[in-house]
């Protein structure tokens, strides 16, 4: 291990202990209600929320390719961990799902089944950079459990929630964490694969969605015709789009 990836470790594990000790002296976070009331509310062809609803197609499709194509053993991979990439790849066809049914239905309930593939999707891709640049080892060992832990966040959100004081602490640490150290991963340690690219433009993607989802209504103000949160689904089906073709076209460094 050279010095940089020793850099790199101490900066997650400092990064990470911070982020967990500010967590947990904060008080519990409660789903805000009005997270559900979105911009474009439009029915079309009596469809309620219809863009909200429909952009999730984009998601469905790089779904359904990306795991079709490593069916077909058409994307360069870690063979050996196979696994995880067909997880991430149809978690994020369910979560194309799970969307379409919470955009029909926008409450609490409802999207449980939104965020539940979206952690397992979070979960397995920080578990397949680790695998590409840090260790494989470490990362078969902790995948399932770090699976786990995104669908434990979400079940316990909703419980706390029904309990009268919802939390969404955990679910903030699982979504939120891995962003974080995904830039510290991609610039610290050498991948197994090149170009890299494709997870760089995937973080871009998702720090654009974010802040679409954020000004929401704003966008929606602005442009008329399509919301912030429509925007979020197609920009984040971009990043996953351009990260797929990465993995079409990238090469293994140590057998060029």
């Amino acid at each position: 291990m050279d010095v940089r990836e020793k850099i790199g470790l101490i900066t997650i594990f400092v990064i990470c202990l911070i982020v967990f000790i500010a967590v947990g002296l904060i008080s519990p976070i409660a789903q805000d209600p009005g997270y559900h009331l979105f911009a474009d509310r439009r029915t079309i062809f009596s469809v309620p929320n219809f863009c909200d609803v429909i952009s999730n197609i984009l998601l469905l499709i790089i779904g359904l390719m990306g795991t079709k194509q490593l069916f077909q053993g058409r994307l360069q991979i870690i063979e050996e961990f196979k696994h995880a990439y067909i997880i991430f790849f149809v978690s994020v066809g369910f979560v194309a799902f799970g969307s379409v049914y919470y955009h029909l239905w926008p409450n609490n309930q409802t999207l449980v089944w939104d965020r539940l593939p979206m952690t397992i999707a979070f979960m397995s891709l920080i578990s397949i950079i680790m695998a590409e640049f840090v260790c494989t080892k470490v990362a078969k060992i902790l995948f399932w459990p770090l699976v786990l832990l995104g669908a434990v966040s979400v079940i316990y959100w909703i419980w706390t929630e029904k309990m009268g004081q919802g939390d969404l602490r955990l679910y903030g640490l699982v979504q939120f964490v891995p962003m974080i150290i995904m830039p510290i991963i991609l610039l610290c340690f050498k991948s197994k694969f090149s170009p890299i690219s494709g997870y760089w433009w995937l973080l871009l993607c998702y720090l654009i969605a974010k802040l679409l989802e954020h000004f929401d209504g704003q966008v929606f103000s602005v442009l008329g015709i399509i919301s912030g949160h429509t925007l979020k689904h197609l920009v984040a089906a971009l990043g996953l789009w351009i990260l797929l073709k990465n993995y079409q076209r990238r090469c293994d460094r140590f057998q060029q």
